[in-house]
């Protein structure tokens, strides 16, 4: 064998030996999600179990939240890469509060989080709403519902607690209760035998980013290729689940939570679809999980005026955008 036969063989060799090292050495990634396994998560449990997140030379622990979890605390000291945010007045509460994490993907275009009413008793239409009685729980309370006394004319004399127990707005016609577009009216027609009217706040102005990925500064700053790598997987999983075979991500989020039942599964997805939770707007255009400077700053300043955060705070150290907007998966959305 002559020495150049000799030295593309080496080289050859090299280069296989490079490959299997790297099949064989995928970064191990914990991602904490803030509730129990639902279609809400089902894009990531899409690309686990369809080996996208493989395919980036990745390998993916899902850690589900739930009533006993903090997994958002998990993020902030270290003991994850990475956790799955609820909305943008979380990241804003982060950079308040000096926790380093910040919001680098947005995988929902639409926060889900909506205001239900009984059907024909005078509630029928969103400017009936603030005459109702209202249900809200206390997080929504400081937050959503001060922007909605801003904006829309809500009382907080209206207000009486919600414990997640829907039978006291089943039990009063007259009122409305907070919910999430994907669980509540599928329980409430379960429990009670009717449709609730369905009012998805981010119809009506509030425009807040929601089911984010957040990480730490310290990870972007030292590992944006393992950053970039796990946001662009991502973003392919939630192509796949919402438009191709979901079923085995079905199976994996049955594994994890066996409560939920397959038509709460199938309604969910429905509704994410029928509203655009996770592909409109932006997204059409940027791909799955885009976020914009312009939205930031428009969402910001209606918090600031209905007094959820201070007009001082620095907003835009609560998100990154250099991630996303990439157009990744786009081809993956079904033509017609």
């Amino acid at each position: 064998m002559s020495a150049s036969h000799l030295f593309s063989a080496a080289v050859s060799a090299c280069v296989l030996l490079g490959s299997s090292i790297a099949a064989f050495a995928a970064d191990k990634v914990t991602f904490g999600t803030n509730w129990l396994a639902e279609a809400e998560h089902g894009g990531f449990y899409q690309a686990v179990v369809d080996g996208t997140y493989a395919r980036y030379g990745l390998e993916v622990k899902i850690l589900p939240g739930g009533p006993q979890a903090n997994n958002g605390l998990l993020l902030a000291t270290g003991k994850i890469e990475f956790y799955m945010g609820a909305n943008m007045i979380q990241a804003l509460t982060a950079v308040e509060q000096g926790v380093p994490t910040l919001a680098i993907v947005s995988l929902f275009q639409k926060d889900p989080v909506i205001l239900m009413s009984h059907p024909g008793v005078g509630l029928d239409r969103f400017e009936d709403l603030p005459k109702a009685t209202a249900f809200i729980g206390k997080e929504n309370l400081v937050s959503v519902y001060q922007w909605l006394k801003l904006a829309y004319g809500f009382r907080e004399e209206k207000v009486k607690p919600y414990t997640f127990n829907a039978a006291p707005f089943i039990a009063d016609k007259n009122s409305i209760q907070q919910g999430y577009l994907t669980s509540e009216p599928y329980e409430i027609a379960r429990q009670a035998g009717f449709k609730p009217n369905v009012f998805l706040l981010a119809d009506h102005g509030y425009d807040s980013y929601s089911t984010t990925i957040e990480a730490r500064r310290e990870t972007i700053e030292k590992n944006p290729d393992l950053v970039q790598r796990f946001v662009d997987a991502s973003a392919i999983g939630w192509y796949n689940y919402i438009y191709g075979d979901n079923a085995a991500a079905n199976a994996a989020i049955k594994k994890d939570n066996p409560d939920i039942r397959d038509d709460q599964i199938a309604y969910s997805i429905a509704k994410m679809k029928e509203y655009g939770i996770v592909d409109s707007g932006d997204s059409l255009t940027l791909g799955i999980g885009a976020m914009t400077d312009v939205r930031m700053k428009a969402f910001f300043d209606k918090m600031v005026q209905a007094k959820i955060v201070k007009a001082d705070l620095d907003y835009r150290k609560s998100y990154e955008l250099r991630f996303i907007n990439k157009k990744v998966g786009l081809d993956l959305r079904p033509k017609n």
